[in-house]
């Protein structure tokens, strides 16, 4: 794989990062590279969560493929739970048994927290469910993976529709609702970032990942100035209100990334309020090494109807490919988001992320589970998507 070509981050030779012997990447010729990292940063991190797109080469590398004997039991779990009389938002394991699956779903959820922190579950097919039925099997799966739900907005909104929709400039520019190719970012909130495909674009829309641990490595290793730049705390963040924090923590013997390109840059339908402090020259070379490292060890997932994408948010970023939705129904794209969270695995969160985890997992505060995409009101648009 060339790695970076004339990015920033490259253009004297250094010695292949990672164990790919294709990644020979290098430092800026006039960069200073001396400086030490931050206290307390390792010199590489040598996790599982530490790879590159050419270590998945096959589907069945990060797929679980449901066979028929799983579905059956899915099947038999959905009726068992119905014949409870519950609200669907109150499934869990016990209430939705899965006894042979179950444990393929539990060796998943350490997988994603502790081991290459990403997964697709296939073989669903939205066709033989109702909305309602395929919502309860997305949720009981999913409560095998992380069983705590995160609200991701301030109308306490669950279920986040990510569909195309162009029926103004401001709704068909946000992110959420835009065909458009979007860059490397994470989630504002949730140890886990989940979807489910309900149907995909008649072209493009791939699910894309790269691993943060992989970027560090790099940048420890060719550019450790920038390592302390992603480590201070003078980052203006615009969301969810006004907060200077670093992009990268080190917690607990864990390195954390949480950032999104608009939260601290804004773009053409969401601009930056002029108040607000801008990014300096080294914040935004920091940022394009980032998404230069991704993009040359990324892995693209060709994703299907049916797949439930689940994602280390903490160490795993994501993009999505731009799309062309068809005429069809079936050749719309349509995901359902939701954020997600393990008592038994969750991650230390660092204190300046804290409110954010706070305000989306605290039991108290208000739900709402909208099955089907609703008006713009039901899913405020904010100023400065992330």
């Amino acid at each position: 794989m060339s790695v970076l070509g004339a990015s920033p981050v490259i253009t004297a030779a250094f010695p292949p990062i990672a164990g790919d012997s294709s990644l020979a990447l290098a430092a800026k010729a006039n960069a200073d590279t001396t400086p030490a990292l931050p206290t307390g940063f390792p010199t590489e991190l040598t996790a599982k969560l530490a790879w590159t797109g050419s270590g998945f080469p096959n589907e069945s590398d990060h797929t679980l493929i449901l066979s028929a004997a799983d579905l059956a039991e899915v099947e038999t779990a959905t009726e068992i739970y119905k014949s409870h009389g519950q609200d669907g938002d109150l499934v869990d394991p016990k209430s939705f048994p899965l006894p042979t699956l179950g444990p393929k779903l539990e060796a998943l959820s350490s997988d994603v927290h502790h081991g290459k922190g990403f997964c697709v579950i296939r073989g669903i097919d939205p066709a033989s469910y109702s909305v309602e039925d395929l919502t309860l099997v997305y949720l009981g799966i999913q409560s095998y993976i992380a069983e705590q739900r995160g609200r991701q907005d301030k109308c306490g909104n669950m279920l986040v529709h990510i569909v195309a929709d162009n029926s103004t400039k401001e709704v068909g520019e946000h992110h959420r609702h835009s065909n458009k190719t979007i860059t490397f970012h994470n989630e504002e909130a949730g140890d886990i970032v989940s979807w489910l495909t309900r149907s995909t674009a008649a072209a493009g829309g791939k699910c894309i990942i790269a691993s943060a641990y992989t970027v560090y490595n790099v940048l420890a290793a060719t550019r450790p100035d920038l390592i302390r730049t992603l480590a201070r705390s003078d980052w203006p963040f615009a969301l969810p209100q006004f907060q200077c924090r670093p992009v990268i923590f080190w917690q607990d013997s864990k390195l954390i990334m949480n950032f999104g390109r608009a939260a601290l840059l804004g773009n053409e339908a969401h601009p930056r309020p002029s108040h607000l402090p801008s990014l300096s020259h080294r914040q935004m070379e920091a940022l394009d090494a980032i998404e230069a490292i991704a993009q040359a060890t990324q892995v693209e997932i060709k994703t299907q109807a049916g797949d439930m994408h689940f994602i280390n948010n903490l160490a795993i970023l994501h993009r999505r490919e731009g799309f062309m939705d068809g005429k069809a129904p079936t050749e719309k794209r349509h995901l359902v988001r939701m954020r997600l969270r393990s008592a038994q695995h969750g991650w230390s969160i660092p204190a300046a992320l804290g409110p954010e985890w706070n305000e989306a997992f605290d039991g108290d505060g208000v739900k709402h589970w909208h099955l089907e995409p609703m008006p713009s009101f039901f899913f405020p648009l904010r100023r400065h998507p992330n």
